[in-house]
């Protein structure tokens, strides 16, 4: 038997049997996405949306079949374009954000920013948004002294990262819509003898737990002005419950990447969430 015909038959018997050329992965087919379930004709149709990320995102994964970019594109009729990498904290969306403005300096319409659970669970501590001096003003034609605050951007904080990245995209983009999502829950996760991370009832190296990291996405979110969508708190999504691990790329390896069910969903409170959000580029 020639080595192509045999190849042919691997493939063969993998979908015969239900499994997935990815290893240890729980195959999860794509969704197929209902005509009723899609929301054409709507402000977001043809528009470019960029979607910058980590491993959550990132096509080159191999941790879904389907991401929920790609159901975005079936429900609401969107152009996507995608800058996301692997293991990716808020220091590397900085990179992506630079990508992006290079590849597209006018020609976007909406930025997706998801990230998060790597600057957790790589203990980055959390920092401040401001840093804060005295200092004097006019105010009603007298000098006073007041304190004063100026923007952080900290590389080595998560607060200085994201100051860093909205202001590249909010300047870049000034008619944009930015939306900024917060982590999913996460449960055990194991990658190679060095790379073995626990689930999210145990804090991180400096002793916080990733609802901290979730609360301090919202708050970013109000000081820049952008809208945010609470993954952690909205997307039903909770790999700590058994009955929850179908959506989940392997329940004894991979509680932390949705599969393709789990991105679906995703894609759903994604959808709905734009649905009340209004373009401003012309």
């Amino acid at each position: 038997m020639n080595g192509k015909l045999l190849s042919a038959l691997m493939v063969c018997l993998l979908f015969a049997t239900g499994t997935s050329a990815h290893k240890g992965h729980t195959h999860t087919p794509k969704i197929n996405v209902s005509e009723s379930e899609k929301t054409l004709q709507t402000q977001w149709q043809g528009k470019r949306i960029a979607f910058l990320g980590d491993s959550m995102t990132d096509p080159n994964s191999n941790a879904s079949e389907c991401y929920y970019w790609r159901y975005l594109e079936e429900l609401l009729g969107i152009e996507r374009v995608v800058y996301a990498r692997s293991g990716f904290q808020w220091d590397g969306i900085l990179n992506k954000a630079h990508e992006l403005i290079k590849d597209h300096p006018q020609q976007v319409d909406a930025i997706v920013i998801w990230a998060g659970t790597n600057d957790f669970n790589h203990s980055i501590p959390m920092g401040a948004f401001f840093t804060e001096t005295e200092d004097s003003v006019v105010h009603n034609g007298k000098k006073v002294l007041r304190k004063h605050r100026s923007f952080s951007y900290d590389q080595a904080t998560f607060c200085g990262r994201i100051n860093r990245v909205l202001y590249a995209l909010k300047d870049q983009y000034p008619d944009a819509q930015i939306l900024v999502m917060t982590p999913i829950h996460r449960a055990y996760a194991t990658f190679g003898p060095n790379n073995v991370q626990p689930d999210e009832m145990y804090a991180n190296g400096v002793g916080l737990y990733l609802e901290s990291y979730v609360e301090t996405l919202k708050q970013a979110a109000q000081i820049w002005s952008v809208p945010v969508l609470d993954l952690y708190g909205t997307s039903g999504l909770n790999p700590l419950l058994p009955s929850h691990q179908r959506y989940f790329h392997d329940s004894k390896t991979d509680l932390l990447h949705p599969n393709a069910l789990g991105h679906y969903h995703l894609a759903k409170c994604i959808q709905y969430k734009l649905l009340l959000l209004p373009v401003y580029s012309k």
